[in-house]
């Protein structure tokens, strides 16, 4: 499987609302619940009003249309880097899926995945 290292730094937050967020960012993912608004966007592009915030985070994008019916890429991914002490932030969009690990176990979490055979893309 192919991952693609997306060269960016990344935010996780909690808005208050919508309104402040940039969505002319390449990538912004947003969440609503009953308790929250919450967005992972580029950090230079997270708004500077916000709730809480989380910095630090880099991102990796599984390449390719994954079928509804594939089970298992971000579990087998999780486990992977799980196994090494590396949590990570799943994000699924209708094509595919993203993940995000903090910056400081970047590099390792690239080292790891291409050990376990996920040829890595920069």
């Amino acid at each position: 499987m192919k991952i693609k290292v997306i060269k960016r730094d990344f935010t996780v937050c909690k808005v208050s609302d919508f309104s402040k967020i940039d969505l002319t960012d390449k990538y912004c993912f947003i969440g609503r619940t009953e308790e929250e608004l919450s967005l992972i966007c580029s950090t230079k592009h997270a708004p500077a009003e916000t709730l809480e915030r989380n910095d630090g985070w880099r991102g990796f994008h599984i390449l390719g249309e994954l079928d509804f019916s594939l089970l298992g890429v971000v579990s087998e991914v999780s486990t992977i880097l799980s196994n090494s002490k590396i949590s990570i932030l799943a994000e699924a969009t209708y094509n595919t899926d993203y993940f995000f690990v903090k910056a400081e176990n970047f590099e390792k979490a690239m080292e790891i995945l291409a050990e376990q055979d996920y040829k890595i893309i920069q």
